[in-house]
């Protein structure tokens, strides 16, 4: 619609160059408000984001109430609040006609978590005499060790190996960097990968500085690494639904069941909010009770 277009052009120019968003935000922002203009179009309603009312914008809620799941539906209440915020700041508008429309209740939806067992089936069932063999060790180990997202572990880079301070360098959301520790036997698996693997591959222009490749000398995906993940996941017979984000929750699980503080986990993992790490952590009753037992002055 074209009473849009300008609108949501300048949105997408200023989550990209002002919020830094990455490639997948933006798109995922972008989906939500194109689902709203659809769906004017279809009810042939022609207005505009700056005239659209409360109560238009409430049928349009309604019409998605039958089509999606209350998570869905609360992304998009969310993604279209954002956009008639930034249609306010930048003078478009004087009201804001989301500020009444509830977001649904979705409850905590959380991944499953792997145990160090679990884990340690997985990388044993890699198959190190294939070409690829090494690489998916030292891509599993990093992501598990290191708690990354998989966007971060395709994007790293040699030039990010800090081994010598232990650490490496991560360029998460919104293009900010953060150091995270890295343990010496995940460096070995590194180090063995760059010499051996690494080492006999032709690497594709552009990629010189890329640390894990495919067979032909260039980056990898992300729909890669979870292919991956879910072929090994098969070959144990894991009954559980599992992706690189597992290795994610599982390395922040751990921390904290093993005595990790808060902050330290927000800061390894590059939350912005500390209460992005508080939702984020999976806490049994049991291991809060034995917290109590250990640690409180009256157990």
């Amino acid at each position: 619609m074209k009473l849009w277009a300008t609108y949501i052009n300048d949105y997408k120019t200023y989550l990209k160059i002002e919020r830094g968003l990455s490639y997948n935000s933006l798109t995922n922002y972008l989906f939500d408000i194109n689902r709203l203009v659809n769906y004017l179009e279809d009810k042939s309603i022609e207005i505009s984001p700056v005239a659209i009312t409360e109560e238009t914008l409430q049928e349009f809620i309604y019409h998605i109430a039958g089509e999606l799941n209350p998570r869905s539906r609360a992304r998009i209440i969310s993604g279209l609040k954002s956009f008639f915020n930034y249609l306010m700041f930048e003078g478009y508008r004087q009201d804001m006609p989301m500020e009444l429309i509830e977001v649904p209740k979705t409850g905590r939806k959380l991944p499953d978590t792997l145990s160090t067992a679990e884990i340690d089936r997985l990388i044993a069932a890699i198959n190190l005499g294939s070409n690829e063999g090494e690489r998916n060790r030292a891509m599993l180990e990093t992501l598990y060790s290191c708690g990354l997202r998989v966007s971060e572990l395709t994007a790293l880079k040699l030039s990010d190996l800090f081994f010598e301070e232990g650490f490496i360098r991560i360029t998460g959301k919104g293009n900010k960097q953060r150091f995270v520790p890295i343990g010496n036997g995940t460096q070995k698996f590194i180090t063995g990968y760059i010499n051996d693997t690494r080492a006999q591959l032709t690497i594709k222009k552009g990629h010189e500085d890329t640390l894990f490749l495919n067979r032909r000398g260039s980056g990898l995906t992300r729909a890669m690494v979870f292919t991956i993940i879910k072929r090994l996941a098969d070959k144990i017979g894991l009954q559980k639904s599992i992706s690189p984000h597992t290795f994610r929750h599982s390395f922040a699980t751990h921390l904290l069941e093993n005595g990790a503080g808060l902050r330290a986990i927000q800061l390894m993992m590059g939350h912005e909010s500390i209460t992005t790490t508080e939702v984020y952590m999976h806490v049994d009753r049991k291991f809060l009770a034995e917290v109590v037992n250990n640690f409180h002055p009256r157990k």
